[in-house]
């Protein structure tokens, strides 16, 4: 993020926002220093400002280089919708890339989240795909969640997922989160977190 500092907050966010090409509104910011002047001279704010569009060049730069040195060819879109960014990448090597069961997208993601979120200082959500291999897989589970949580309704016995990353425990739980007398839980640590669905006669 880039610093800029002014005699107060308001001047201040207007050169940022003169300089990005957007509105005041369009920034978000975070105050490094502030000092109370005399009379209103010698005053002075210090903050670190930056617009959606810094973050999703970031995250260009950021996965262009990523695959350079996997020396991948590959075409990359980001796109965001509403609060979710989405990176669909289209490489040479998606399936060296994609990895055993995903495992390797995983960490991918893992990685350009932790990298956007140091940047600036923020919890982005966002989603890495190669090949629609996230799109498709979330509509597996989609599917898989549908039936265990029928065959619980039927014998109102809990079912025990196995082990599955955050963002397709978010699923499994938007999912099922309508389905009457069906709730949900995360249980386990790490790697081993997994998802309990069991009956709940109060449950809407």
């Amino acid at each position: 993020m880039k610093r800029y500092s002014a005699k107060n907050l308001d001047d201040l966010l207007q050169t940022a926002a003169n300089e990005k090409g957007v509105s005041t509104e369009e920034l978000t910011y975070y105050v490094i220093e502030e000092k109370q002047g005399f009379l209103g001279f010698g005053s002075e704010v210090v903050a670190e400002v930056y617009s959606q569009q810094d973050v999703l060049d970031f995250l260009s730069d950021y996965i262009k280089t990523f695959l350079h040195h996997y020396d991948a060819e590959a075409d990359v879109t980001i796109s965001k919708e509403r609060e979710l960014i989405r990176i669909s990448i289209d490489a040479s090597n998606n399936a060296i890339l994609i990895g055993k069961n995903g495992q390797t997208l995983q960490a991918i993601n893992t990685v350009v989240k932790g990298a956007v979120n140091s940047k600036f200082k923020h919890r982005f959500q966002l989603v890495v795909d190669i090949n629609n291999y996230k799109k498709d897989r979330y509509e597996k589970v989609r599917l898989m969640a549908k039936r265990i949580a029928k065959n619980v309704q039927k014998t109102k016995i809990a079912a025990v997922l196995d082990p599955m990353p955050n963002d397709e425990r978010k699923i499994v739980h938007q999912t099922l989160s309508k389905i009457r007398n069906i709730k949900t839980e995360s249980e386990g640590e790490g790697r081993d977190r997994r998802l309990r669905i069991f009956y709940d006669q109060n449950a809407e």
